[in-house]
């Protein structure tokens, strides 16, 4: 029998995953600068304020103290006295008197 010689299977495709393509990118202008605001009318003149005129309330007299008088100098006092020492003395005796022996008894002679 006469061989066929198949010829070799086709290479398995090679899947290529493409990433959807990115989205167009837009740059954003910048943002438009904030108006400047035209104040139509000039600001008003000012006016420095005059310092407050001085009180005419004239200062009460100030009268001058006599100076205090010197600190009293100090004496020295003695030194107390001892205290007396109380002798005690006792009142003087009454005066004795002596009483003169009373007379004997009478002898009692009893006559029968």
């Amino acid at each position: 029998p006469t061989y066929y010689y198949k010829s070799p299977p086709p290479p398995s495709p090679i899947y290529q995953y493409s990433s959807p393509p990115p989205p167009p990118y837009y740059y954003k202008s910048p943002p438009p600068p904030s108006p400047t605001y035209h104040y139509s009318s000039p600001p008003p003149p000012y006016y420095y304020k005059s310092p407050p005129p001085p009180s005419p309330s004239p200062p009460p007299p100030y009268y001058y103290k006599s100076p205090p008088p010197p600190a009293p100098t100090y004496y020295y006092k003695s030194p107390p006295p001892p205290s007396p020492i109380y002798q005690y003395s006792s009142p003087p005796p009454p005066p004795y008197y002596y009483k003169s022996p009373p007379p004997p008894s009478p002898t009692y002679h009893y006559s029968s």
